[in-house]
């Protein structure tokens, strides 16, 4: 049996240093330790709030005001203690089973009380079969019924009518932040921003021209997928197409002042890296997009209604899923405005060619 070949014996010294010199790069990125350990601590704190253990699940239900027997019917289901009963008019109370503030709608009816309610939506039927236990004891076997149910169906209530809004918003963010603070950076990693120095370019016009580029590319990105959400899943909007548009450039300049002033003095890709991170983390996991942001605590719901993507989802599902018009979401307008304005007046002032 021939000896080994020097070349390929190694030391266990030498391993251990290959070792210890992995370990050491790997301390030294502080964005690599972060998605490491940082990152799944973040999203179980904040899905922890989010679905919290919150006691038995009540069903929300609106009573109309109308008639002698209101007050009889309301005083059956808030015994229950799965039921959450409130009382409004009937134009509030269709209002609220539309938004789906609430799964079912009881009226007094002419003879015996009346259920409306939208089958597909998740829960109804557990809260029709909890109302009609609430109100009367169950029929003797081949009895009329005593409860009168009336089926209906509403668009504009199922998850991937909820879905669409909040993945345009999350698709305007990344275009807005990573998309136009990656590139400056990379610019400047090229040492192209040096060469601009020498030439007649001011920075409000070279900033701009991402703003622009970033408004075609939003009306394009929120026509492509409302088309495919109807084609695909049937999702129609309820509003007008323009106050989409107008709420997704409104988004992408928000956006993009964000990622102007994230790129303004970010020297690498590492340091651009983290910072990106920092600013679309938080509005990936709080505002709304693929759960309802009412899910966490009250004491976290004015930070979570102040970030701008909150805002841009809320405007959006408004739009597209009730019908409203952008002049009743002057709120989230102004959030929207607010972060793309300070944001780009920052990155104005502390933009660095070098």
């Amino acid at each position: 049996m021939s000896a080994p070949d020097p070349k390929f014996v190694r030391p266990p010294s030498e391993l251990r240093q290959l070792w210890l010199s992995r370990l050491r790069a790997f301390v030294r990125e502080p964005g690599v330790i972060f998605w490491v350990f940082g990152f799944p601590l973040v999203m179980s704190v904040v899905l922890g709030l989010a679905f919290r253990e919150k006691g038995p699940e009540r069903f929300p239900v609106v009573v109309v005001e109308e008639g002698a027997g209101t007050g009889a019917l309301g005083k059956a289901l808030r015994a229950s203690p799965l039921l959450a009963v409130t009382d409004a008019p009937l134009p509030a109370a269709t209002a609220s089973l539309a938004r789906a503030e609430a799964l079912v709608l009881v009226r007094a009816g002419a003879t015996r009380p009346e259920l409306s309610y939208d089958p597909t939506r998740p829960g109804a039927e557990a809260a029709a079969a909890l109302v009609r236990l609430s109100l009367l004891p169950p029929p003797a076997e081949g009895a009329p019924p005593t409860v009168d149910t009336v089926p209906v169906t509403t668009r504009g209530r199922r998850y991937i009518d909820f879905l669409i809004p909040g993945l345009l918003g999350i698709g305007l963010l990344g275009g807005g932040i990573w998309g136009v603070g990656y590139e400056i950076v990379s610019m400047r990693v090229k040492r192209l921003l040096k060469r601009f120095v020498a030439t007649p370019m001011s920075r409000p016009a070279f900033l701009a021209s991402f703003a622009i580029h970033r408004l075609t590319v939003a009306a394009a990105e929120a026509t492509f997928l409302l088309l495919f959400a109807r084609l695909v899943f049937d999702v129609r909007l309820q509003g007008s197409l323009l106050d989409v548009v107008l709420l997704s450039l409104l988004g992408a300049l928000s956006f993009s002042g964000l990622g102007l002033l994230v790129a303004c003095r970010a020297r690498n890709m590492e340091t651009a890296n983290g910072l990106m991170n920092v600013a679309t983390l938080p509005m990936w996991l709080l505002s709304g997009v693929f759960f309802a942001a009412t899910n966490f605590p009250s004491w976290m719901r004015p930070v979570v209604k102040a970030l701008p993507l909150t805002a841009l989802n809320d405007a959006l599902r408004a739009v597209i899923n009730d019908g409203a018009s952008i002049l009743s979401c002057g709120a989230e307008v102004g959030v929207l405005a607010a972060w793309g304005l300070v944001s780009f007046v920052l990155a104005l002032r502390l933009f660095r060619w070098q």
